[in-house]
């Protein structure tokens, strides 16, 4: 058989060394010797499920980001949002979802409001009206993969965990899961974790803010609570992830919490916070299980899998070996023995188009050092682009002149 697409020579992940043979924008084989339409070489280079952030912010609202520019040289074709929308501003998000090249599932919030703002979502209980959740998620099922609650001091004022428990119970109805975020107390962080059922999400559990270290850590985890990482502008700090490794809790699932505050620093991307888990210590084939098959099981997501039959979601990295900074959400640095670089992501088989990420919203705040780096690279970019592609010798005679007769 001659299928649509075959990735052909590289080293596939779960597979081995093996070719990918793509048709009808399914992953129709793997194995070796196979034969398509196009055939691409990726000898060397890394095959991957498309990876799968669990924590972004795509929604509209105060922290949203376009996702398809920063998929293309990522390699993250799922982007679940977590909580931009509630019921107020779910069909934004939906209208958002509609438009992108890649997959958007949502965590409904629990407030109404979702994420307008910075925060305060849930100082007003009336926004979390569990009746309305219950109804929103029923009738968005294609949509609304879980709930997402935030619980911290400036998120819940003084509602403590009152917004959890109605999260929990609007999951509860449904049968989905509770994504939560933890940070600044009160409330306290073991009051949060003992409401979690197995199979909820806290996310930002490396955060050095909540610093989840102690017993009810332990207990949350052997229950199967499920720990992801969510790095964010403030939820990640190495000694926390050190400590928290060196004590056997590893994290479940490595996600960004990529938003407009974020994406120029201190996260940037799922690949370089893959290398942050891979310099304290975790194993790579781990924090690409943590980006892959782990999510989808977390949500019941498509793909996660180069399986045959799962959909052609695909990513083609480079890994370079060698000894690379990275900082973590308090400037905190570690060093990282490989990174990824993404050379192709398909979605349905179909290669994501290069896209030039919007300008940073004025709202955001950055430093002197970010925007002259931003300045920079628009700059670099207008170079490129206004340099002709090539010269003579690279250009064909498109519309040759007649031939001269002599007379």
């Amino acid at each position: 058989m001659t299928y649509d697409l075959v990735l052909t020579g590289g080293r596939v992940l779960g597979h081995g060394n093996a070719d990918v043979a793509v048709h009808g924008g399914r992953i129709a084989a793997v194995g070796p010797g196979l034969a398509g339409a196009v055939v691409h070489d990726v000898t060397g280079r890394l095959v991957t499920p498309g990876l799968i952030d669990l924590h972004t912010h795509v929604g509209p609202g105060y922290w949203g980001i376009d996702p398809d520019p920063v998929a293309w040289y990522t390699g993250v074709t799922t982007w679940v949002d977590a909580g931009s929308a509630g019921a107020y501003t779910l069909d934004g998000l939906r209208r958002t979802a509609s438009q992108v090249g890649v997959r958007v599932p949502a965590l409904l919030n629990v407030s109404a409001v979702g994420l307008a703002g910075r925060t305060g979502e849930s100082r007003d209980l009336a926004n979390c009206d569990v009746g309305l959740a219950v109804d929103t998620v029923l009738a968005n099922r294609d949509l609304v993969r879980g709930i997402k609650v935030r619980i911290d001091q400036e998120t819940v004022g003084a509602n403590g965990v009152e917004p959890l428990r109605r999260g929990l119970a609007v999951a509860g109805t449904c049968g989905i899961p509770v994504m939560v975020h933890i940070g600044t107390t009160p409330p306290g962080l073991d009051e949060v974790l003992g409401l979690l059922r197995p199979g909820d999400i806290v996310t930002h559990c490396a955060s050095g803010i909540a610093a989840p270290l102690g017993p009810a850590v332990r207990d949350a985890y052997e229950r199967g609570v499920l720990f992801d990482i969510g790095h964010g502008s403030g939820g990640f700090a190495f000694e926390v992830a050190e400590a928290q490794l060196g004590i056997g809790l590893t994290p479940y699932t490595i996600s960004t919490d990529l938003h407009a505050r974020s994406v120029h620093g201190p996260v940037f991307d799922l690949p370089t916070t893959i290398a942050k888990l891979v310099a304290v210590g975790l194993p790579l084939d781990d924090a690409l299980a943590a980006v892959t098959v782990h999510p989808a099981r977390a949500l019941n997501l498509p793909g996660g899998t180069l399986d045959v039959g799962v959909p052609a979601d695909i990513a083609v990295f480079r890994v370079e070996e060698g000894r690379y900074e990275v900082v973590d959400a308090h400037r905190q640095v570690r060093h990282a023995p490989l990174r990824l670089i993404n050379e192709a992501t398909y979605v349905d088989g179909r290669p994501l188009p290069a896209r030039l990420p919007a300008p940073s919203p004025p709202w955001i705040p950055l430093t002197d050092a970010q925007r002259a780096a931003l300045t920079r690279r628009e700059q670099d970019i207008r170079a490129v682009l206004a340099t002709p592609l090539v010269g003579a010798d690279g250009l064909a005679e498109q519309f040759p002149r007649p031939t001269t007769r002599s007379t």
